[in-house]
């Protein structure tokens, strides 16, 4: 079991529009945090560099997703309901485990087949009940750091 704490923060700001129209959007983000307090520094630590003027962090809840699957060439998250299927050993009646994911894909189809693909390694049975496309515009998991850089020492 991996050790990410997923937040889903949502982030209010005056957007351009590319008609040049300044609009309030309000979009969610997922971050990796300790805490709702950390979900909201590291957000704002985030989400800066690519916001002109004033934002707000909106909200924050908890997101429980047991496991993310990456694909560089996506642009759209998936999250992916399946039912771990396990037999319980003294009356043979078949035991379901909802789990959580999030697939990152271009489409619905290759949704799908990054879930499966990603799930090869599993030994367990499993059937997938159901995969939607989220409003996610992008994901921050914590980065893993081999030596620590200049920068984050002046933090």
């Amino acid at each position: 079991m991996n050790m990410h704490n997923w937040f889903e923060c949502k982030v209010s700001y005056e957007k351009m529009l590319e008609n040049g129209v300044q609009k309030k959007v309000t979009e969610p983000y997922l971050v990796d945090a300790l805490s709702f307090t950390e979900a909201e520094a590291r957000m704002i630590e985030e989400i800066r560099p690519y916001i002109t003027g004033e934002f707000i962090i909106a909200d924050i809840k908890r997101a429980r997703y047991s496991e993310i699957f990456y694909n560089e060439s996506g642009d759209r998250y998936y999250k992916a309901k399946i039912y771990f299927i396990t037999l319980d050993e003294k009356s043979g009646a078949e035991k379901k485990t909802a789990s959580t994911m999030l697939v990152q894909a271009s489409t619905l189809p290759e949704a799908v087949e990054e879930l499966e693909k990603g799930m090869k390694t599993t030994l367990a049975d499993y059937t997938i009940a159901s995969i939607a496309e989220t409003a996610l515009n992008d994901i921050f998991p914590y980065a893993i750091k081999e030596t620590a850089s200049p920068a984050s020492e002046n933090l």
